[in-house]
């Protein structure tokens, strides 16, 4: 398909059809997004492919927390997880909120869950010296991620990168055998959606560009 189609109808797909995902189509997805980049061409990505509904039933418990937590500063009006503003709700009020079933039934519904990791051995961090939560390392890791999801629509599948099992990163890694040099930076269920999203909403360039300086006119 067109690229620019591609781009423009990728959307977060949480809802799928009992369609199988083969293998031979896996691979193609992963063959393609492999030419993503990444810091020095060192290529750190790695992918587990999840199957087993016992395995996802454990990714599944350990996304909860995270969840939870995310839920409960949303239905306070909070931006959640945010790393600037603290959290304002109290670990009791957290531990009282239920985790929506929506937030967890990807991880059982879709056709394969993948776990990407990245080598932080080979990454470039950039800003770890910086006063601030570390953002340039996933240049090296996310570029393969969306990769995944644009061949995923060329195949007629689709997905969404999610992050919830992150915050609970040492069970992850125990569930699945990561090294410790590794960190998780995404789960992304894949399958056949059950309804594909012809448009998307986005701001407008305008609203994301401007020339010279933060505070310059817009594009």
């Amino acid at each position: 398909m067109d690229i620019y189609d591609a781009m423009r109808t990728t959307a977060a797909v949480r809802r799928f059809t009992d369609d199988p995902l083969p293998d031979d189509v896996l691979v193609r997805i992963l063959d393609h997004a492999r030419f993503a980049p990444s810091g020095g061409n060192r290529q750190g990505v790695h992918v587990v492919v999840v199957r087993e509904q016992a395995t996802r039933a454990a990714l599944a418990e350990l996304s909860k927390p995270g969840a939870r937590r995310y839920t409960a500063q949303k239905n306070n009006g909070e931006g959640p997880w945010n790393p600037v503003r603290p959290m304002a709700v109290s670990a009791e009020q957290v531990a009282a909120t239920e985790v929506p079933a929506a937030m967890i039934a990807p991880l059982f519904d879709a056709a394969v869950v993948l776990v990407v990791c990245v080598d932080l051995t080979v990454v470039a961090a950039m800003d770890q010296e910086l006063p601030r939560v570390g953002v340039v390392a996933g240049a090296s890791v996310y570029p393969f991620v969306w990769n995944v999801l644009l061949a995923a629509r060329n195949e007629g599948f689709g997905g969404v990168l999610t992050t919830m099992a992150v915050a609970e990163e040492p069970g992850v890694k125990q569930l699945l055998g990561i090294p410790e040099d590794y960190a998780v930076a995404a789960v992304v269920p894949l399958g056949r959606p059950e309804h594909q999203v012809r448009r998307l909403t986005r701001k407008p360039v305008s609203a994301l560009a401007t020339r010279e300086r933060f505070d310059g006119e817009s594009l």
